[in-house]
């Protein structure tokens, strides 16, 4: 029997009866029935045996299935035992959701889609095989850490690592355009590549001058920014990565952009055909000035790109706004709009909660904490990733004159519960280091120069997190507690100091740093400062309890590593981001990310079978007092726990808001009716901003008809 035959299952019907109570309880042992009869009925008669491994390993070769060149690295005796070593753990998943996202989106299978060729341990030893290129000790290393759940390495990496036959191991890309058609076209044709190659990419939008202004002394020539969205809507939709599944987009623009109401008009349910953009994603850049234009009730000005570049002799994106606003104000060489600084909010209010865009980037808070020489112009799909680029300079036949440097993501991350297990947490997190550099090493993008050149000078990882909600509940903390924060703070903490430890070190081996080390504030010593000025240990009871026997660094630890990474350096510019993790948490039976659950029993609508029912994991007569769903929550705990991590984090985090079109009474101390206001996300942006938040991603909301209004459409990190 082939997956391609008919086949009488009872699995999604015992999964669907999670949906219903008998005398008031959840019926969780439906979900454990639906997951052993999932194996038996489809996953065990599916799936090819072979009498022994090396048989096995010998057909996947010559079939073209396997990586061959990863095999030759190690002798066949190591491959055998580690596979064994692996066996020896009897992995287990612990949901029906869990074993379904694994079989039907990342598994081997042949090339017929008729049999699957692996198990979730096997797809953990192609993983640690592949990225430790060679090294026996750190290939056992990480097969330890990815059986146990500690981590999980990003979508494109998981699925994609030991095949014969693969895409890009990087989860997205960031791109920016110049003020000219060949930026433009150069850019198009780099979407595409991209799209094929890692999924998403996000564009920043910019430098184009805006709407009716002149091109060589002809006024109303330039048509901004919109009809260049289309046009990247199209090519990405047009590109695939393998086929596999359409590519996704995100385009940047600043507020002060004099194009920002018709680039936020594209995504509106009532929008002209000619100006909506359905698949893109929509992303705004805010500077400091405009929430202090807004809270004076003043007007503000807009300002042509064009302008700005000639007086200024560097793109829009890289002028300091908030700095320079008076004196752009005042030079009459700048074409200048006006408009209402606090209409503008309430549109960019309206829109969260018409369809969860814009993304916002808090782009003065995210470059006020940088330590990096350069400026952070944008952000991706996901908006976690937050790194310095340089701009291009590009001929009239689109080759280029000065090859700027762009971004490519490559992520993965820590499974909060396994990780707190782990016999040793910065050997763990060491390794978790080792796999990211491989994949940031063996990536060379040669169809998209500045994409290849920022990824070979700088290195650049993002190591994140999973499964707060689930760890907290595990352990009676409630979501956004003191207890709540002060575990967060004492483990961002310690996923700062080993990515430093471990960058360091494998610039000492090298003999190498990512470019311009010098000019960071880690060579000065500056970014160590918070460390060194008192001790960081738990401050409750509760959070000494959970950190009892791991160790945490003191001041005189991290004054050692200061003076090491002074001494020696840094490989990686950027080291950690937290990725909004959403369906690959089901694989790890953990919540996605930072963020509450959604529901006690969440409803996944999926592709061509229906509805699939998700208990919240480790669910339990213990833990349920503890699983508020995040509709039901003050979004202000959400923000305080994401800003209580984002001081240890050099990147950015997937901070998703929720919200109820009809909010519960008393939820918020501003509210005095209970249906969801503008003035409520408005409000909401503006407590992140004052909590030093540097992104916030979507705006989920949940309407009266039980419909969820800005879900997640990206899957390069999500998945």
């Amino acid at each position: 029997m082939s997956l391609k035959d008919k086949q009488d299952v009872s699995y999604f019907r015992l999964n669907n009866e999670l949906n219903q109570k008998k005398e008031g309880k959840i019926l969780l042992h439906k979900d454990k029935e639906a997951l052993e009869a999932y194996f038996n009925e489809t996953i065990i008669p599916n799936t090819l045996t072979f009498p022994t491994f090396e048989e096995k390993v010998t057909y996947l070769l010559q079939e073209n299935y396997l990586d061959r060149q990863m095999i030759e690295k190690y002798d066949f005796s190591f491959i055998q035992r580690l596979y064994e070593q692996l066996q020896s753990h009897h992995f287990q998943f612990q949901s029906f959701m869990a074993a379904y996202k694994f079989y039907h989106q990342y598994a081997l299978m042949t090339r017929d889609n008729a049999y699957y060729l692996e198990d979730f341990a096997e797809r953990v030893l192609w993983n640690a095989l592949f990225f430790a290129n060679g090294n026996e000790k750190l290939a056992t290393a990480l097969a330890e850490e990815m059986i146990t759940q500690r981590y999980q390495p990003a979508t494109p990496s998981f699925a994609s690592a030991g095949k014969a036959v693969r895409g890009e191991l990087v989860s997205c890309f960031l791109i920016q355009l110049e003020d000219n058609l060949n930026s433009i076209a150069r850019g198009i044709h780099s979407a595409i590549q991209l799209g094929n190659l890692g999924g998403g990419v996000g564009i920043s939008l910019n430098n184009l001058r805006e709407n009716g202004s002149p091109i060589r002394g002809i006024e109303n020539s330039a048509n901004g920014v919109v009809p260049v969205m289309k046009l990247f809507e199209d090519a990405i939709s047009y590109s695939k990565r393998l086929g596999q599944r359409p590519g996704a987009g995100a385009v940047y623009l600043n507020v002060f952009h004099p194009d920002i109401m018709a680039f936020l008009s594209t995504k509106k349910e009532n929008a002209d055909e000619k100006i909506r953009v359905k698949t893109l994603s929509l992303g705004i850049l805010i500077p400091d000035k405009f929430y202090e234009l807004c809270r004076n009730n003043e007007q503000m000005y807009l300002f042509s790109p064009c302008d700005v570049e000639k007086e200024y002799g560097v793109p829009f994106s890289y002028v300091d706004i908030t700095k320079e606003y008076d004196h752009l104000v005042e030079n009459p060489n700048i074409r200048k709009y006006t408009m209402s600084a606090r209409h503008l909010e309430e549109e960019i209010s309206k829109l969260q909660q018409e369809s969860g865009y814009p993304y916002v980037v808090n782009i003065d808070t995210a470059n006020r904490n940088n330590p990096i020489d350069g400026t952070i112009i944008m952000s991706n799909l996901c908006s976690e990733i937050l790194q310095v680029q340089t701009p291009s300079v590009i001929n009239d036949d689109e080759s280029y004159e000065v090859v700027g440097a762009d971004i490519s993501c490559n992520l993965g991350s820590t499974n909060i519960g396994n990780l707190m297990q782990s016999p040793d947490f910065g050997k763990s997190v060491a390794a978790m280091v080792r796999a990211l550099t491989f994949v940031t090493d063996q990536t060379h993008i040669k169809g998209v120069p500045t994409i290849d050149k920022g990824n070979s000078e700088r290195h650049t990882i993002g190591l994140g997190a999973m499964g707060l909600h689930t760890y907290l509940a595990e352990n009676e903390i409630e979501y956004g507690s003191k207890e709540a924060l002060d575990f967060v703070d004492i483990y961002f903490m310690l996923l700062n100091y080993w990515t430093l430890k471990e960058s360091c070190q494998i610039a000492k081996e090298r003999k190498e740093t990512f470019i311009h080390f010098e000019k960071s504030t880690y060579a000065t010593g500056e970014y160590f400062a918070p460390y060194l000025e008192q001790d960081h240990f738990p401050t409750t009871e509760k959070g000494a309890e959970l950190f009892a026997g791991i160790f945490i660094p003191t001041r005189e630890d991290w004054e050692q590593l200061k003076e090491e990474v002074q001494t020696y350096g840094l490989y990686h510019q950027n080291r950690l981001a937290v990725a909004p993790n959403g369906s690959i948490s089901y694989i790890n039976d953990t919540s996605a990310s930072l963020q509450p659950i959604t529901n006690i029993i969440e409803e996944r609508q999926e592709k061509k079978i229906g509805k699939v029912y998700y208990p919240a994991p480790k669910l339990s007569n213990k833990t349920y007092p503890y699983y508020t769903s995040a509709y039901d929550m003050n979004m202000c705990k959400v923000i305080d726990t994401y800003a209580t991590a984002q001081k240890h984090v050099d990147q950015g985090m997937s901070l998703t808001l929720f919200v109820r079109s009809e909010i519960p009474e008393g939820l918020y101390p501003w509210k005095k009716g209970t249906k969801q206001t503008t003035r409520d996300l408005t409000l909401l942006r503006n407590y992140a901003y004052k909590k030093g938040i540097k992104s916030i991603y979507y705006v989920r909301t949940y309407t009266a008809d039980k419909r969820e209004v800005g879900t997640s459409t990206c899957e390069s990190c999500v998945i």
